[in-house]
């Protein structure tokens, strides 16, 4: 209400923070990693325009198969994972819409144990000087987090 008068306006989506949610779980019974990486809608989509040069829409997508790989190939070059110094290859299960953001899914097979887990993750650090990353990795029941502030992009886990 405005003097009186009813204004419309456009609906907008914002949120006063930018981040992103990194999960890690060892499952030791399978001998895979299961990761998730957790991402706000608006901020991802805006991210893979600008990348791609294309048209992006994660939600109703015109092509799937398309979308999926816009996802793959961004969140693959901005997480990267080595265990116990070697880098491993995330083999890209999908994505879901879950609430304000888009959930990608992704796991590593043949890892029997972990020693230790090295992890690079700048996603959407191009995107919003403010963008930070919580990650969260759980190995033998043993739960760890961590939060990396843009331009800090690395950590390393120990589990002995």
């Amino acid at each position: 209400m405005l003097g009186g008068l009813l204004v419309n306006t456009p609906v907008t989506t914002y949120h006063p923070i930018f981040v992103s949610v990194t999960e890690i779980e060892h499952n030791a019974k399978d001998k895979t990693l299961e990761i998730s990486c957790k991402i706000f809608t608006d901020d991802f989509e805006k991210t893979l325009r600008e990348t791609y040069k294309t048209r992006v829409d994660l939600l109703q997508p015109k092509d799937k198969n398309a979308m999926n790989n816009l996802v793959k190939d961004y969140v693959k070059k901005h997480l990267q994972i080595k265990v116990d110094g070697k880098a491993v290859d995330m083999e890209f299960i999908g994505y879901e819409q879950q609430e304000e953001g888009i959930t990608s899914f992704y796991q590593v097979n043949n890892i029997s144990f972990i020693k230790k887990i090295d992890i690079t993750d700048n996603i959407l650090f191009e995107y919003k000087k403010e963008q930070l990353s919580i990650i969260h990795i759980i190995v033998n029941n043993n739960r760890k987090s961590t939060k990396l502030i843009n331009p800090e992009d690395k950590v390393s886990f120990e589990f002995l």
